[in-house]
């Protein structure tokens, strides 16, 4: 999906999604993981959704990566983790990539967003989004990556926006009160969750357009 324009366009922000965000990129990401420490902890399977608006200056999904990662060196993976995901890492379909493979297509693919849409830098977008955040700025320093387009600790947060906008804070619930459909049979996939993240990322962001919360060009 190409850029959008409208009436958001201005002098500083060259369009309409850079103008919303003041110069900031929304993308969308989720990890699976093999626990819950981003130190010590495999990251597993990583996923990224580009945002794009169109000329009515409404958000919506545009294109996704995902990768299947194999655990670093000496990671740990809990038991608990890979029954909670479905994760099965002997699979012979799985097909995984080292994550530094995985981060730097995803980061090629969000520096070209930020250029093409004028924004300055990219900002996580995520369900419970510090969680994801910390496993890509761990594996970011592992793998000594130098131009991570992330910023490196703001982020949105879809449980808070979810739990103010629909009373709902688990994505599946959020979703469902959001009219998004879900299938919990898909749930714990990065792909299917980051996807159904950027659905309702874009129906808040979008409602509160609605509602008169943000005007065009303020």
């Amino acid at each position: 999906m190409g850029a959008c324009w409208s009436s958001l366009v201005t002098d500083d922000f060259k369009s309409p999604i850079a103008a919303r965000f003041r110069g900031y990129l929304p993308v969308v990401v989720d990890v699976e993981t093999g626990g819950f420490n981003s130190q010590t902890d495999a990251l597993l399977e990583v996923a990224a959704t580009c945002l794009d608006m169109d000329e009515s200056g409404f958000l919506c999904p545009a294109h996704s990566l995902f990768f299947r990662v194999e655990p670093f060196a000496g990671a740990n993976i809990e038991q608990a983790a890979l029954d909670f995901t479905g994760i099965r890492l002997g699979h012979p379909l799985r097909m995984a990539v080292d994550e530094e493979h995985a981060l730097n297509e995803i980061f090629r693919s969000v520096r070209k967003a930020v250029k093409s849409t004028g924004c300055k830098r990219a900002i996580l977008v995520g369900h419970n989004s510090h969680f994801d955040l910390s496993f890509v700025n761990a594996a970011v320093l592992r793998c000594a990556i130098k131009r991570n387009p992330f910023h490196p600790f703001s982020s949105f947060d879809t449980a808070t926006l979810a739990g103010l906008a629909y009373g709902q804070t688990v994505l599946a619930k959020a979703c469902e009160a959001a009219g998004i459909a879900f299938d919990k049979e898909q749930a714990h996939s990065a792909r299917y969750d980051t996807e159904k993240t950027a659905e309702l990322f874009c129906a808040v962001v979008n409602r509160w357009k609605e509602l008169g919360g943000w005007l065009d060009g303020e």
